[in-house]
């Protein structure tokens, strides 16, 4: 199967709803408040939205935990927000995909609290329950008991209260195992098809699916999930047309094969995106630095060893996306600053894969290392801030200046805004938003167009490559200028540059400064 054509030039925006605009003033963001921003998103260039989860929740994961798959919960508005959100983002040829989670729920779900009950029912064997309830850990799945009158340990997959549901296990190797057609599981894929028809009935344009590659237990080699995914998507496809399935698998080569369309390098599965963007002072931190390193010490072959592997094995299926950054981990401009992210920048939008922007990160929002953790957020809470919209106390994130924030806004005085940044037509945000307009008008740079490498990929200081017939990239995130030679290719024009020169002799060569860019057009 061949994913929906539009993905070609797509520039998707991840939005987390709670953080992105209160439109009610009660400190919240909200539904409403994400429709009053679909202009913003319009200007901006992106054509793509991913909703964090928005259901109904207790809110202990920041709404992972799920007790409804099919109502919003009342803090980000209603099912008929949703509706409204769905249409105005369409009018502006906006696609909105949701979270889809499938892999728990809350233990305040009713499915879970009747298969807590000690009398067999028809959800009993809807989650992964063992005969025995001392076992603490068998093999990767924890396990809790001790708070039910059933007598037994239910598994879960991440918190306490998140009891994992049931799809089977790959290979039965204990007695409270089931196979992946035994009635618990089939009932559990039944479940989702109905979660996800309810929202595609609607209008969503798709789902990003959490966890994608963990539901079936006990698969090594990724048989029974793949197999599942196979038949969801072959299922979806049947009946919606031209909607997306993007996984969080980390290991595009399996999702793709699995049935998905896109799915993402991660800092949890494949390491060449630690390579790109983590390293020791980011969270998680690594060991080695990023090629994004303002000094120079990344190399650039740790990444491209990894990403060429993958985007050969879905080439013609699917595609591959390097997200700027998400809810779980570190911004990209921790121990940079906005000269290092327009190179970043420049590299994202110009590179073949399918780009994802977090909020914020257009305008170089700073991860708040020193926060308290916020429903389950840990580390990752310094991430999920307020939107910066522009100056004023509560940086324009709220209607209501009496607002207590859900949480706190960036103290820094120096904090970036949209509106401050939207003046200057030097900043971040006009740079993201130039090369976002670049990608959309020229094919070179569509998803699948070719990509060849100019320069040495180890270490890559500095970095040219070619997009399709046409377009000449070259970034040099290091300290010290550079020159690239290349063969003369014809007449080259910057369309958009730093700290660039070109000069033409027996070839033609391209001077480029420390933290400088360029993307040349040949004809």
């Amino acid at each position: 199967m061949s994913a929906p054509a539009w993905l070609e030039q797509a520039v998707f925006y991840q939005i987390y709803p709670q953080s992105f605009c209160d439109a009610n003033g009660d400190g919240i963001g909200d539904l409403a408040g994400i429709e009053a921003r679909l202009d913003y998103l319009t200007d901006l260039g992106v054509n793509a939205l991913w909703i964090n989860p928005c259901y109904a929740s207790p809110f202990r994961d920041a709404g992972y935990d799920i007790v409804d798959h099919m109502r919003v919960d009342a803090r980000y508005g209603s099912n008929a927000d949703m509706d409204r959100l769905i249409v105005a983002a369409h009018a502006r040829d906006i696609r909105i995909c949701l979270d889809l989670v499938p892999g728990h729920t809350s233990d305040q779900h009713p499915w879970f609290k009747a298969s807590c009950d000690a009398a067999p029912n028809s959800h009993s064997d809807r989650y992964i329950w063992t005969n025995n309830p001392w076992i603490k850990r068998d093999g990767e799945i924890d396990f809790i008991s001790g708070t039910t009158d059933r007598s037994g340990a239910y598994a879960i997959n991440f918190f306490a209260h998140q009891p994992a549901l049931n799809y089977g296990f790959g290979r039965l190797q204990r007695g409270y195992q089931q196979s992946a057609d035994a009635p618990g599981p089939r009932a559990s894929v039944a479940a989702l098809k109905e979660v996800m028809a309810f929202w595609l009935d609607r209008g969503v344009d798709g789902f990003r699916v959490d966890l994608a590659g963990t539901l079936v237990k006990g698969d090594p080699e990724h048989i029974g999930i793949r197999r599942l995914w196979r038949e969801v998507s072959a299922w979806m496809r049947d009946r919606y047309s031209d909607r997306v399935l993007i996984s969080e698998w980390g290991c595009p080569d399996l999702a793709i094969d699995a049935g998905f369309d896109v799915d993402f390098m991660l800092h949890d599965g494949t390491p060449g995106y630690d390579a790109l963007l983590l390293g020791p002072t980011t969270f998680p931190p690594r060991r080695a630095t990023s090629y994004f390193d303002d000094e120079g010490r990344g190399d650039f072959a740790r990444f491209l060893d990894n990403f060429e592997f993958h985007r050969r094995s879905v080439a013609g299926s699917g595609y591959v996306a390097i997200p700027s950054s998400n809810h779980d981990i570190s911004r990209p401009s921790h121990g940079r600053d906005a000269a290092d992210l327009k190179v970043l920048y420049t590299f994202l939008l110009t590179w073949p894969h399918v780009p994802f922007i977090y909020y914020g990160d257009e305008i170089g929002m700073r991860y708040m290392a020193e926060l308290p953790s916020k429903e389950g957020g840990y580390q990752r809470t310094g991430s999920r801030t307020p939107m910066q919209w522009d100056t004023s106390p509560l940086a324009g994130f709220s209607t209501n200046l009496e607002a207590q924030p859900y949480l706190p806004i960036d103290p820094d005085d120096a904090r970036p805004d949209v509106a401050s940044q939207r003046e200057d037509r030097e900043s971040l945000w006009h740079h993201v938003n130039r090369l976002i307009y670049l990608r959309s008008t020229e094919r070179d740079l569509m998803a699948s167009a070719s990509c060849e490498l100019l320069t040495d990929s180890s270490p890559g200081y500095p970095l040219a490559y070619r997009r399709g017939e046409s377009l000449i990239v070259v970034i040099n995130p290091g300290p010290m200028a550079a020159q690239v030679k290349l063969p003369k290719l014809g007449d080259v024009n910057p369309v958009i540059s730093h700290h660039t020169r070109v000069e033409h002799s027996v070839g033609w060569r391209v001077r480029i400064g420390p933290q400088g860019y360029g993307v040349f057009s040949v004809t």
